[in-house]
């Protein structure tokens, strides 16, 4: 019987797994996660291929498609399906200069930092969910804040709503670290050399397996929901 990382090496070469487009994107769109690529891909915004086990696979062409969707919603705010519509207008060679783009923000740099204050008006959070999230340990106390942070307090603030506090996600957080410990041990060998070969294959792994250790999670989350509502 063929092995499932033999049908992996035998899948077409220059096809990226969903941890490796992650690792491109990331540095444009720091709050992109595997998760969010697979809903893209639930609203037809990209179709990858896959392989005889299951994996996605993106083409160069997937991950410019992509690069063009995120770009369209977060500077010009469009909703997907005219995203969608005007990607397949660009595949067919169709006039997209009607497309109705927003004027992007020019003071808002992709990187920019948030301040307390202002990480706490982009989230819509309360100041007493920021300090309990900062108490527990699901958000790192700082003088300012990435995107990503922005990202992980409008989720606590929609979680809040439904009774979801802050100390029911320490275990998340604790999860996440466990999960990027076994990382670090799947990639001991790597990660021990000096040689730049060696840290850069690390650096192109260690994505991609969280990105695999993801998927098994959400299967496991997906089965759990079944049960809980059978």
């Amino acid at each position: 019987m063929v092995s499932a990382s033999a049908r992996e090496r035998s899948a077409p070469t220059g096809l990226l797994s969903i941890g490796q487009v992650l690792a491109r994107l990331s540095p444009e769109f720091p709050v992109l996660t595997s998760s969010k690529l697979r809903f893209l891909e639930s609203k037809g915004i990209v179709t990858p291929s896959r392989t005889e086990s299951g994996y996605r696979k993106f083409s160069a062409a997937d991950v410019e498609r992509l690069r063009l969707a995120l770009t369209l919603q977060r500077d010009h705010y469009l909703p997907l399906d005219v995203i969608r519509a005007h990607l397949d207008d660009i595949d067919a060679g169709r006039d997209t200069a009607s497309v109705p783009l927003a004027p992007p923000p020019s003071i808002t740099p992709a990187s920019r930092r948030y301040r307390r204050e202002d990480l706490l008006a982009a989230a819509g959070a309360a100041p007493q969910l920021l300090n309990d999230a900062i108490s527990t340990g699901v958000i790192t106390p700082a003088d300012s804040y990435p995107e990503s942070t922005v990202a992980l307090l409008r989720g606590l603030v929609a979680l809040d709503r439904h009774g979801i506090e802050p100390r029911h996600l320490r275990t998340l957080r604790q999860s996440a670290e466990r999960e990027v410990a076994l990382i670090e041990s799947a990639l001991s060998a790597l990660l021990r050399r000096t040689d730049a070969i060696s840290r850069e294959k690390a650096g192109e792994l260690a994505p991609e397996l969280a990105a695999q250790i993801d998927e098994v999670r959400a299967v496991f989350v997906k089965e759990a929901l079944g049960r809980m509502l059978s």
